[in-house]
């Protein structure tokens, strides 16, 4: 795993780009149980409600929709949708249906051919992986590709909760290059550019997970992550310009980025967002600028030719200590011979 890389100018050093300690509040946690792609018949919903509100007797149930998993479609579905809202709120529950083996066969669900059964088993798969105990077996069963598999080819809901089953499983550093390797990466390039706001969110909030390895932003960056990552950055009404731009700065660690960044038109976005984002994505931009200018006298010209300096300028009399300091150092790159 890649440690947070530093950069050092004129005696001032940057740890990565001093932003790990902001990104939890830009990321939020996927939520458990969202599946709504398909209607439930109303015999099903009455006991579907009833396992919802089950606690006394769950011991009991729990063993019982486990066998059902290996049933017919119908008695698997029913089953799969009882797990999923066991396991929704109640965290005991999510242990207990583990330990009752549920989870190899419903990985088995994931790789079902009814686009119904696989989002049932997805999402089941997705509240139970909100328990950290659970994770290391889910992803000893062979997890990874199905829902892979699933991000490629589920109902939209499938998808969004494959993404997020993908990031808890992504929190084990171990799972991390597995599932980069999988073929993760491009599908969640992709459904980052053409999903949903939730889609969009819960993809962004995977690849930075993910992308803390050195290969997974390699993989990023090839697969074309720059291009959403800017038109969302230049769109300040997505909601989506924080969870960006700390998306874009974890990946500017590694070379093929910074061309990247330049070719889908990042530099007037970046200079945009110092001069209307908030305090943070002005710092969040300025960092990002100052990789990207480090060591390129050809990206400093394209960045002061934007006309960087003056909100810079401004940032060191109105920003944070640490927006300051960061944008006094780029202005001094920005204000260097341009030529050697």
């Amino acid at each position: 795993m890649e440690t947070a890389n530093t950069f050092s100018y004129l005696g001032h050093t940057f740890s990565n780009l001093s932003l790990n300690d902001h990104s939890s509040s830009a990321f939020s946690d996927c939520n458990s149980d969202r599946s709504g792609e398909f209607t439930t018949p109303s015999s099903l919903s009455r006991r579907l409600l009833l396992s919802s509100s089950a606690t006394d007797n769950s011991d009991d149930l729990i063993p019982h929709l486990v066998a059902l998993l290996s049933s017919s479609i119908e008695d698997q579905k029913q089953a799969a949708m009882e797990i999923r809202l066991l396991s929704k709120h109640k965290p005991e529950n999510r242990i207990k249906i583990a330990e009752a083996g549920a989870i190899k066969p419903l990985v088995s669900l994931i790789s079902s051919s009814d686009p119904q059964l696989q989002e049932y088993g997805v999402t089941a798969i997705l509240n139970l992986s909100l328990c950290d105990e659970n994770k290391d077996l889910i992803a000893s069963s062979g997890a990874v590709k199905p829902l892979v598999r699933a991000l490629k080819m589920g109902t939209p809901t499938a998808k969004e909760n494959a993404a997020c089953a993908l990031l808890r499983l992504s929190q084990m550093e171990e799972n991390k290059i597995a599932i980069g390797r999988s073929g993760a990466i491009p599908l969640l390039v992709n459904l980052l550019e053409t999903g949903g706001f939730r889609a969009k969110k819960d993809a962004s909030t995977a690849l930075y997970s993910l992308c803390s390895a050195k290969e997974n932003k390699i993989r990023a960056v090839e697969s074309g992550i720059m291009k959403p990552l800017v038109e969302l950055m230049a769109d300040f009404g997505s909601n989506m310009v924080d969870k960006s731009a700390f998306v874009m700065s974890l990946l500017m660690s590694v070379p093929e980025s910074k061309p990247a960044v330049v070719e889908e038109g990042g530099v007037p976005v970046l200079v945009e967002i110092v001069e209307d984002g908030t305090q943070r994505q002005k710092e969040m931009a300025v960092s990002i600028l100052l990789q990207l200018c480090e060591e390129s006298v050809v990206y400093r010209t394209m960045v002061a030719r934007e006309g960087a300096i003056p909100p810079l300028v401004a940032l060191t009399q109105a920003g944070s200590s640490r927006a300051k300091q960061k944008a006094g150092v780029l202005i001094e790159l920005l204000r260097q011979p341009r030529s050697h």
